[in-house]
């Protein structure tokens, strides 16, 4: 997926404008509007900058399901299962896997 086209795809998802994309990321108030118009990707600073204002990480930005079959997207609440699990004693994440097969 094209980088303009994935801008778009999280714009549309969000339901932000132009601008509101430009203001949560702390860019110029045409800045998403000058990338459409002139077609130029945006630097590596920028796309940083709009990744962070939707709260995504560049490798999230990226992820295309249709070609990382394998790959997991760590949502924001998986990043806080993850987070846990890393606090736990080897004895409570035993306990914790168990729980989680019964669930299933």
């Amino acid at each position: 997926m094209e980088v303009l086209d994935r801008i778009k795809q999280l714009q549309k998802l969000y339901g932000w404008s132009d601008y509101k994309i430009a203001k949560e990321a702390d860019l110029s108030d045409g800045a998403i509007s000058n990338m459409y118009r002139r077609n130029t990707t945006p630097s590596l600073y920028t796309l940083q900058q709009i990744c962070n204002a939707f709260g995504i990480t560049l490798s999230q930005f990226f992820y295309d399901e249709n070609e990382d079959k394998d790959m997991v997207q760590v949502t924001p609440e998986l990043k806080c299962l993850i987070d846990n699990w890393l606090e736990l004693s080897n004895e409570n994440r035993e306990l914790l896997k168990k729980l989680a097969q019964a669930l299933h």
